[in-house]
């Protein structure tokens, strides 16, 4: 078998477990073998145990997380601009976005990059595009729970487009990272 058609049987096997656990964290091998178009044997020849197979997930997750935040080229524009681009990338992820939030994707996460997420949120305070009143971390956890927000109400409502969704995530975001405007006298009346 070549090292090609062995790389693209690992990835659905991968690619299926993140779509199933996201589902059913309970799932079992033969049912994650079945949704990648593999037999119980040779997802066995990839991952021996289920743990295994959960810690590559992992990895993948971790991937993902480093590829979408490249993607939105944090360095690129306001700090606003480039974390609503990296909340859009974040988005696409889909089921990933599941597991992580419910704890089935390992310690993925823990390779996203913070000290150039802080980074860009410094830059969008410096540039107006971020309230300098917020802290570091009480944005990145706006865009996390936004992020679970947006991802559980595409989950409960079918008929929700993730287009009309994603505007719903990004307009929230924008809204709540800008600024306080002064009130001025003629506003209260």
């Amino acid at each position: 078998m070549t090292s090609g058609i062995k790389n693209r049987t690992r990835q659905a096997i991968l690619d299926a477990a993140i779509g199933l656990l996201a589902e059913n964290p309970g799932c079992s091998l033969g049912d994650i073998a079945a949704a990648a178009q593999v037999g119980r044997t040779t997802l066995h020849r990839y991952f021996a145990e289920r743990a295994d197979l959960l810690a590559a997930v992992a990895v993948e997750g971790g991937q993902r997380l480093v590829r979408a935040s490249q993607l939105a080229e944090l360095e690129r524009g306001t700090g606003g601009e480039a974390l609503l681009r990296l909340c859009r990338e974040y988005f696409d992820l889909g089921p990933l976005l599941s597991l992580i939030f419910s704890e089935q994707g390992g310690e993925c996460w823990e390779t996203q990059d913070e000290t150039s997420l802080n980074t860009v949120i410094e830059r969008g305070r410096r540039d107006g595009s971020i309230d300098p009143v917020l802290p570091a971390d009480w944005v990145l956890n706006l865009l996390w729970s936004q992020l679970y927000a947006a991802w559980s109400y595409l989950g409960e409502r079918p008929d929700a487009s993730r287009h009309h969704v994603l505007d719903l995530l990004t307009r929230t975001l924008t809204n709540a990272l800008r600024p306080a405007q002064p009130v001025r006298d003629r506003d209260l009346t």
